[in-house]
Parts: C-alpha cells; structure tokens; sequence
C-alpha cells in the first residue's frame, strides 16, 4: 500500500488587529490550549503556542493534508469566535487579515521552542514590529509595510 508522509515544522506569526493588546493574562493560556485543539483537530501537531497581548508565535507541524493558509484560516476563525465567548472585553476582538509563516528546520526544532516560550521576555527588549521586520528580512521575504500592519 502506497503511503504519503510528511513532516514539516512551520512557526506562524500574527497579530491582532491593529496590534490592540485584546489578549489578556485571564484568557492567554486557555486561547493557547484552545489554539492547541483546533491545531489538533486540523491533524497537526502543535508544540509551542505563545506570545504577548497583541501578537502570537505558534510552532506546529503543518497537516498532511491541508494547505497552510486553509490551516491558518481555522486557526483563526475559530480562536477568533471563541475568545468573544469571554465578554463584553473581547467582543471586537479580532486577528490581522496576514500571517507569517517561516519553514522551521527538523534540527531547529528545539531553539524556535524556546524561542517562542521566552516572548514576554523577548519583548521587554524588541517591539513586536522590530521582530517581525527581521524574520521577513532573515527569509528574504518580499513586503509591503504598509499591509502589515492592519
């Protein structure tokens, strides 16, 4: 029987709209754990979801059998509509229209974990925009800054 196997290691980044600090300590750990089953359910692995009020870092291995924006979609949309389950506080929440995506490799793997664990400390030091400007220019990646942002 043929068999398609894969494994590829993706750290997603994105931001709330408008980079408004809606995620709050009382809701942070549970929208990971939440962000953790959606990842799941999409039968990917999730193995490090973190961040800071207004931005979050997730470390996964990308479905099989699902393209990576139809992955980052559900992700959203459905954290999206849970978190408004909090309150009058998170009504208008809602993600950034983008995302980033960076390949992660196998050898790696460890490091972008930590990485991603030590957010509220990382930007105590670097902005999330000074951040996110130096992984586009790490992957080369083409922009235009003026869609970043929203």
């Amino acid at each position: 029987m043929a068999q398609s196997l894969a494994k590829i290691y993706i750290h997603i980044i994105f931001h709330t709209k408008n980079n408004y600090p809606f995620i709050k300590q009382d809701v942070e750990q549970d929208l990971y754990a939440y962000i953790g089953g959606i990842i799941k359910n999409c039968e990917g692995i999730p193995l490090q979801i973190n961040g800071t009020s207004d931005h979050i870092h997730i470390l996964t291995c990308l479905p099989r059998t699902m393209a990576l924006a139809k992955f980052i979609e559900e992700i959203k949309r459905s954290s999206s509509k849970w978190i408004k389950s909090f309150g009058n506080n998170y009504l208008k929440f809602s993600w950034q229209n983008g995302y980033g995506a960076f390949s992660v490799s196998s050898n790696n793997v460890e490091i972008v974990k930590k990485y991603i664990l030590n957010q509220k400390e990382h930007h105590k030091k670097t902005t999330y925009r000074e951040e996110y400007l130096l992984f586009l220019q790490e992957y080369n990646v083409d922009y235009d800054e003026k869609y970043i942002w929203t």
